[in-house]
């Protein structure tokens, strides 16, 4: 790997420990050395995010990223900052030790939880409690000082990474620090970037000056910005796909068309919607751009596919009959095919082979279903669900939520930096369905489709999101959609 590549390579906290260890069995870097380039990381961050802070409270747990803080309480001393260090026991192991008597020989004093009450508001707090080791919810003492952070008022620096946060997995399963900006030491880490990764704050990642050889290949990345190229001057509606969008049963005929709409958008040359015949009047005077049909049946659909090059299926299909033979008519023809909502839906009642090429979308609630666990299962190992997913259905596969993933059969992955709680509103799965089935018709293969997609889509509602989350439509998304496609600035 090369250093340009670090910043969106992502770890384990295995991966992470294992480099820690090398450092110092290969390098002969001490503990005590990265724990001091460590601090200085994170206590340059500080003065600059904060260069006006007076007075920095640190909670210094007993493990290393405690002794990360006592040499961060240590620097803020030297620099003639007021410091209160909150000790919260005594510090396990040698490097700890030696931080903690650094902070001392430099006139630091201790104090525990409970003189928090009596010692003066801070300018910023320094979480230091737990490291990348924590799999469990913070109990007694730890517990009660997140609480008490994140009730003080104060802008939190985290080191490495928020206390209660999962490293891998992004989940919280306690209290967990709310931080304003987080330091994360030597690789950035899995869990800072999916499901409750919005308590990290901004992220800064500091190498700590270590070479590029100590680094394993990374478990995933984050997506970059990307478009596609421009189209060559001889271009016809022909040569830049044909997306045939399925859906829109009785009620739902919005579905389909925000699918078949995004499609075009995102530069498809053709676009056809197979609908219920009661949705085409409506469809052609709002977007006569759209090619719909009306079809009751399979035998009606068959011709449609015949002149498709890919399949948007799902949006608004429903579960009934109707919706449950043009699926499978669908599915049989074997085209590069996107299958979301009650695609998947119906995939979950009936296994069936699908095609060689397929990009399934769903969300947390309908990754559940497809692999046999509860909702809640899913969002507690996103990585492991999404991967287990394209495994089992030999499929690229994008896992929706706060900072979606996207796997490929082989066990790649790539995490979505983009994103924001106004994208939470109905319409906005449709819109991606369309997006990726487009970029298949102009010539990426599965996965390719699927990260630049989902990235092409989110900082689209990135962009939308510019007058407010709050009545974030999906429809706000395709002109800024039109723009970034293209490589032009939204």
């Amino acid at each position: 790997m090369t250093a340009p590549h670090l910043g969106i390579a992502l770890f384990t906290s295995a991966q992470a420990r294992a480099i820690d260890q090398r450092a110092t069995a290969e390098l002969g870097i001490p503990g005590f050395e990265l724990m001091t380039r460590a601090a200085a990381a994170a206590f340059a961050m500080l003065r600059r995010r904060w260069p006006g802070a007076g007075r920095v409270r640190v909670v210094c747990g007993a493990g290393n990223n405690g002794g990360d803080g006592y040499l961060v309480a240590r620097d803020a001393l030297v620099a003639g900052l007021s410091v209160d260090l909150i000790a919260l026991g005594e510090p396990h192991g040698s490097d700890a030790s030696q931080a903690r008597d650094a902070f001392l020989a430099a006139g630091g004093t201790l104090s525990s939880l409970a003189d928090g009450t009596r010692l003066l508001p801070p300018d910023v707090i320094v979480d230091a409690i737990y490291g990348t080791g924590l799999n469990r919810a913070p109990d007694g003492q730890a517990r009660d000082a997140i609480e008490a952070m994140n009730a003080a008022g104060a802008p939190i620096l985290a080191l490495d990474i928020p206390s209660g946060l999962s490293a891998d997995t992004g989940a919280t399963p306690g209290v967990a620090v709310r931080a304003t900006a987080t330091a994360t030491f030597i690789v950035n880490k899995r869990g800072l970037h999916t499901f409750h990764c919005e308590v990290a704050g901004d992220i800064e990642l500091h190498s700590l000056g270590l070479p590029d050889s100590l680094f394993d290949t990374p478990d995933a990345h984050l997506l970059l910005a990307g478009h596609l190229p421009s189209r060559p001057r001889e271009s016809n509606k022909g040569t830049n796909g044909h997306v045939l969008a399925i859906g829109g049963d009785h009620g739902t005929g919005g579905a389909v068309r925000m699918a078949a709409e995004a499609a075009l958008r995102t530069g498809a040359g053709l676009v056809s919607v197979a609908t219920r015949e009661e949705n085409v009047l409506a469809m052609n005077a709002a977007r006569p751009e759209l090619m719909a049909h009306g079809v009751n049946g399979p035998q009606a659909l068959q011709p449609m596919l015949e002149k498709a090059s890919v399949v948007a299926l799902g949006p608004g299909l429903g579960q009934a009959a109707w919706g449950h033979a043009l699926w499978t008519t669908a599915l049989d023809a074997g085209l590069p095919t996107v299958l979301d909502a009650d695609g998947l839906n119906l995939l979950h009642t009936q296994e069936r082979a699908l095609p060689g090429t397929i990009v399934l979308t769903p969300h947390p609630g309908e990754a559940g279903r497809l692999l046999g666990i509860d909702t809640k299962a899913v969002q507690a190992d996103r990585f492991a669900a999404v991967r287990d997913m394209a495994r089992r259905f030999q499929a690229v596969v994008v896992l929706k939520g706060n900072g979606s993933l996207i796997a490929s059969p082989a066990g790649e992955v790539a995490v979505c930096p983009w994103g924001n709680p106004g994208m939470a509103s109905g319409g906005m799965g449709d819109t991606l369905t369309g997006i990726i089935a487009a970029l298949l018709g102009q010539g990426c293969d599965a996965y390719e489709a699927a990260c630049l997609g989902v990235g092409l889509h989110a900082r689209a509602g990135d962009v939308a999101a510019r007058d407010g989350e709050r009545g974030l439509l999906a429809g706000d998304l395709l002109e800024p959609l039109r723009r970034l496609v293209n490589g032009l600035d939204a």
